[in-house]
């Protein structure tokens, strides 16, 4: 499996914060040129609107209306346009922080007016066996909820049918049903990039009864980062949903609170499944090792076996090659004066090497 999609020569560096005042805007991610692009969906129970501005101010009418409104930035290296958005809806400066800020932790941050989430989403490319890594953020106000994503393209099309087409009940709810949808869709998505972990797993456990390769390992090494990025991503959604149920704030409604606990639960199985896999993994880099060393014990077997055939081979080879003179004395080796003395040495080799492999067949050791 690949890497996370991530290029790290094009990404603005961290370091660039060093020093700056807290709360100054900084975008830290990978470096794009193309304009950023800002969808606002507004709704009610009766009434559904959908457009793409083109400037960020376009936006900033939708506050005052009684609908639900909200709004998805995708792209984040336009920071004036984020800063414009967020300080019209009185956002503070270290939210607008986090946001342009790509490597923040999955977290929870609770203001008067309104609540700060941040995700990791995350989307799986079979053919490329791909994980591409992208940090959506959340902002929930009484009536409006603001997303910011690094890139066009999210897992939350299903929603917007959803709001389109009026299918179940997140018309007739408000923001905070909406905020929910979007993590649980976040949340149903981790599901989707585990079955294709997990048929991953598979082909390489096949292939390791079959023939392991080096190559298989660098695959078990690949799945095993994935799978810790996998791990801290999951963790602390945990603890933000959980915070969500129990905290009292007048931005949750009650009625939501249920589908929350409903959430939580998912999350507990993603984190379930995350740990039952990191096991399954550790387990065949253990089954790669033993069968490395169960293979190099086969071949120093079969070479152990010829060497030791050809042990007693030598000796008969090295003795009848003395070449002593044999009218000096009778015991000066008169196999040398025999007609049939080569065939002789020959047959005695051939019969050691018989009886050695007929030995060595009867105790199993090949």
């Amino acid at each position: 499996m690949a890497n996370h999609k991530r290029n790290r020569h094009k990404r603005s560096r961290r370091s660039k914060k060093s020093g700056l005042v807290p709360g100054t805007p900084v975008f830290v991610g990978e470096k794009k040129t193309e304009e950023i692009k800002i969808t606002v969906i507004d709704y009610d129970a009766e009434n559904f609107g959908i457009r793409e501005v083109a400037k960020a101010h376009d936006c900033l009418p939708y506050k005052d209306k009684p609908a639900v409104t909200w709004i998805n930035v995708d792209g984040l290296h336009d920071v004036a346009a984020v800063e414009e958005i967020c300080g019209h809806y009185g956002i503070h400066p270290l939210v607008i922080e986090d946001i342009l800020n790509t490597e923040q932790r999955p977290k929870l941050d609770l203001y008067d007016d309104y609540l700060y989430i941040v995700l990791k989403m995350l989307t799986y490319n079979p053919a490329a066996k791909e994980l591409k890594v992208e940090q959506a953020s959340i902002i929930l106000g009484s009536n409006y909820v603001i997303t910011f994503q690094e890139d066009i393209g999210d897992v939350f099309d299903s929603i917007r049918d959803r709001i389109k087409f009026n299918k179940g009940r997140i018309r007739k709810a408000g923001a905070d049903y909406l905020a929910y949808s979007l993590m649980d869709a976040v949340v149903d998505n981790y599901f989707k990039v585990l079955e294709n972990i997990g048929e991953e797993i598979e082909m390489i456990e096949d292939e390791l009864v079959a023939n392991p390769k080096p190559e298989t390992l660098k695959k078990i090494h690949s799945l095993k980062r994935e799978m810790i990025f996998l791990r801290k991503s999951v963790w602390p959604l945990r603890e933000i949903i959980g915070s969500l149920e129990r905290e009292e704030t007048a931005l949750i409604e009650k009625s939501t609170s249920i589908y929350l606990r409903d959430l939580y639960d998912h999350t507990i199985q993603v984190i379930d499944s995350v740990e039952t896999y990191r096991d399954m993994i550790s387990g065949m880099l253990d089954v790669y090792l033993s069968s490395i060393s169960n293979r190099m014990n086969e071949v120093m077997k079969v070479l152990t076996i010829f060497a030791a055939i050809f042990i007693p081979l030598t000796f008969i080879a090295g003795v009848y090659g003395m070449n002593f003179n044999t009218g000096r004395s009778p015991f000066n080796m008169p196999e040398l004066d025999w007609y049939f003395g080569y065939p002789f040495a020959l047959g005695l080799m051939a019969t050691v090497a018989i009886t050695m492999l007929f030995f060595f067949k009867r105790k199993k050791w090949f």
